[in-house]
């Protein structure tokens, strides 16, 4: 090991994870630089967080700019950028969410998404779907079924929280529309045997499965999902961390379909690498949920609020070249796909494309997952996996990465899946 190593686990818990054990000492836009000078394509993005690149001037400027007026109210007082965040998100929010109240982390947007529909509804009943990653804090850890190791050790875990499958036509080996009838007659069933929709507070969705596998929410399950709702007086809860701020070539995941959200959990990429999340509703809604029953101390910190100010106006920008980007990157995966049997299936919406890895037999194989990590850390480019088998290669590039690096990544990627099927 390194000495950078040896200092780190040191003092460091091991409880925290890291896909290899590099030490950056650089990022810019799509790259970065370890300590040895080697550079690296950055196809991982810190989890979908620096969407617009690493380092973006515009974003560090506006957070210098204001780290020197304000850092921290804490609540005890108000400043600019927390309204003009706000004011920012409201001008690209989905209907009918018009308001927003900031918290750190995705998995407190999450929690607090839950209570709001708690507490609004008078209803504890919370329903999920299998596969969805929603954090790992004790209540967000209670919504989350990407991976049985999330649970593992932390039981009992929040109660009334009831498990629905979502359609994963790949691995069930079955066609969207199949794979869709089957899920909604579990959840149907669910509500006949399990709990009555009258105790439900929420359903509460990723429109696209992050962690559970890059599954894009099939537009009829979400249609009657939504159905369901509004016959029920449910709510659905859209948890917009990972799809939100232009991941899959519209703002948000639920663009792409005709399902309108009661709350969205958002975070991420909402201030580009700043600890920085939110919940967003209506007016109506969030008038329902009075001062003090619910609170932040670090929440809408001033500096992550004025990045996010900035990051707003570049995704803005960046946007309209996403589905031209999106498009070659299918176009060269499904390539890849075409010349190697490893490779099972290539699916996702703009550029959060899941690619799984599979073994001869079409069952998923983490072992050329893990082979593939580590030539493509010899050759150049990072990504993160997912899925509870270990077995996929998130493809989640910045949203403004030049045409030529996405080209040169998915070479890279190739090679690598090659190597591994010479091995």
């Amino acid at each position: 090991m390194s000495e950078f190593i040896d200092r780190f686990v040191d003092v460091v818990a091991p409880v925290i994870g890291f896909d290899n054990g590099l030490e950056m000492v650089e990022a810019r836009g799509a790259w970065l630089t370890d300590a040895t000078g080697k550079q690296y394509l950055d196809f991982g993005t810190g989890i979908s967080v620096t969407n617009c690149g690493h380092n973006h001037p515009r974003i560090v400027a506006a957070a210098h700019e204001q780290i020197d007026r304000v850092w921290h109210g804490g609540g005890t007082f108000r400043y600019d950028s927390y309204v003009s965040a706000a004011e920012q998100l409201v001008s690209v929010a989905p209907e009918p969410i018009d308001m927003f109240f900031f918290m750190n982390s995705g998995a407190e947007a999450v929690e607090a998404a839950v209570k709001l529909a708690r507490h609004t509804t008078g209803r504890q009943g919370v329903v999920v779907f299998r596969g969805g990653f929603h954090g790992r804090t004790m209540g967000s850890v209670s919504y989350t079924t990407s991976s049985v190791k999330y649970r593992t050790g932390y039981h009992p875990l929040l109660p009334s929280v009831f498990v629905a499958p979502f359609p994963h036509p790949f691995r069930e080996g079955l066609s969207e529309e199949e794979s869709t009838s089957r899920a909604l007659h579990e959840l149907r069933e669910t509500l006949r045997h399990v709990v009555a929709p009258g105790d439900i507070a929420c359903f509460l969705i990723e429109p696209v499965q992050g962690e559970g596998g890059y599954y894009p929410a099939p537009a009829a399950f979400l249609d009657e999902l939504r159905d369901v709702a509004d016959r029920h007086g449910i709510l659905i809860i859209a948890d917009e961390v990972q799809t939100g701020f232009g991941r899959t070539g519209a703002w948000w995941g639920v663009d792409h379909y005709d399902l309108r959200p009661d709350i969205i959990a958002i975070g991420k990429a909402i201030a580009n690498g700043l600890p920085l999340s939110a919940v967003g509703s209506s007016k109506d809604l969030f008038g329902k949920w009075p001062p003090g029953v619910h609170g932040t101390t670090f929440g809408g910190n001033a500096v992550a609020c004025a990045a996010a100010v900035e990051v707003v106006n570049v995704v803005n920008q960046a946007l309209p070249s996403v589905p031209a980007l999106s498009e070659q990157a299918f176009a060269a995966l499904r390539g890849v796909q075409a010349k190697h049997p490893t490779v099972g299936d290539v699916r996702g919406l703009g550029l959060m494309i899941g690619v799984e890895l599979v073994n001869g037999e079409g069952l998923p194989d983490a072992n050329a997952l893990e082979f593939v990590r580590s030539h493509l850390l010899e050759t150049g480019l990072i990504f993160h996996p997912c899925g509870p088998d270990h077995n996929i290669i998130r493809f989640i590039p910045p949203l403004v990465i030049s045409a030529d690096d996405l080209d040169r990544g998915v070479a890279l990627i190739d090679d690598a899946v090659g190597a591994w099927e010479s091995r």
